[in-house]
């Protein structure tokens, strides 16, 4: 990779998951049900009444933009879709916004209950090497994952570890991304082209973790959900020209016959004037001081949605 095309990636990746051989994801609850078959939906132990009818959302613009009052509302016109697999993305928040609930935490306290007898499993974009490639090897790899990792808030990777715990919780059996050997040689010789080394395994690593759930959900004739989580790159349903190798998106949906979604989260805190926030297609129809109190629903494609939460 020439020099000159890594600061666009790291910006890019400034949106990505964090990753790594980090100790964390090994706090991940160890499932207790076979993991050849979904977990059975969870029944209501009692009738509820049903709920009243939430106002129609509010129309604002371009992108079929839509007002809510809660994200929670806003969550529930995409779930209305019935997607097999729903892709989440989200824009990290960065060294010095601790204090600003980021995208994880807000997905994990307001949005993942909701998924709760919808969802099988999520597939976390965390990933550590699955044997002992070696001490030194480690820790090059680790080296040369800093450029996208060192201006993330330190707490990123905890507040993963947090959600998964908290969808196996709910009954959404939660998974991480096993590297190999072989993934951490090329990541090695690849040098100064390591990071899209990592773009690309990653992007494989889910997709076929993915589809083998999704393959076993029908098989069992589970009619639920498969999540991923991780950066706002790698859920794209139409990636940008020279990033198809970076996104599952488009396999998935020809997987699941055009019932995959994607959803972009995003804490209106974090958005920058930078080249890669303008170059996304609902930033200029956004308006951030417009309807604060407001989550704001863009839909630009079929099947692609932006949920931009309220100001905190």
């Amino acid at each position: 990779m020439r020099r000159s095309i890594l600061p666009l990636l790291v910006a890019l990746l400034a949106a990505c998951g964090p990753s790594g051989q980090a100790e964390s994801p090994a706090l991940l609850p160890a499932p207790t049900a076979s993991a050849e078959a979904p977990p059975p939906a969870p029944t209501a132990s009692a009738t509820v009444a049903e709920a009243p009818k939430p106002p129609a959302p509010e129309r604002c613009g371009e992108l079929d933009c839509q007002l809510f009052d809660t994200p929670e509302a806003a969550f529930a016109a995409i779930l209305a879709e019935n997607p097999v697999v729903l892709g989440i993305g989200e824009s990290h928040a960065q060294k010095g916004a601790e204090g600003i609930p980021s995208s994880t935490r807000r997905f994990t306290e307001k949005l993942l209950p909701m998924l709760a007898g919808k969802a099988t499993d999520i597939v976390l974009e965390i990933w550590v090497s699955e044997g002992k490639c070696g001490k030194e090897k480690e820790k090059q790899v680790a080296e040369q994952q800093k450029p996208v990792t060192q201006n993330q808030a330190q707490n990123n990777q905890n507040e993963f570890v947090t959600l998964g715990d908290a969808a196996y919780k709910l009954g959404v059996k939660p998974h991480i991304l096993k590297a190999t050997c072989a993934d951490y040689d090329a990541i090695v010789k690849a040098g100064d082209d390591s990071v899209i080394v990592m773009l690309e395994m990653i992007t494989r690593l889910m997709d076929e973790k993915v589809k083998a759930l999704v393959a076993r959900n029908a098989s069992a004739g589970a009619e639920r959900m498969v999540l991923t989580y991780g950066g706002a790159l790698h859920n794209d349903l139409v990636p940008k020209p020279g990033r198809e190798k970076w996104t599952f998106g488009p396999d998935l949906s020809a997987t699941t016959q055009g019932r995959y979604a994607e959803v972009d989260l995003i804490v209106p805190e974090f958005i920058q004037d930078s080249d890669a926030w303008k170059a996304l297609p609902w930033y200029p129809h956004y308006d951030k001081s417009a309807h604060p109190t407001k989550t704001t629903l863009f839909r630009p494609a079929k099947g692609s949605f932006v949920l931009i939460f309220p100001r905190s």
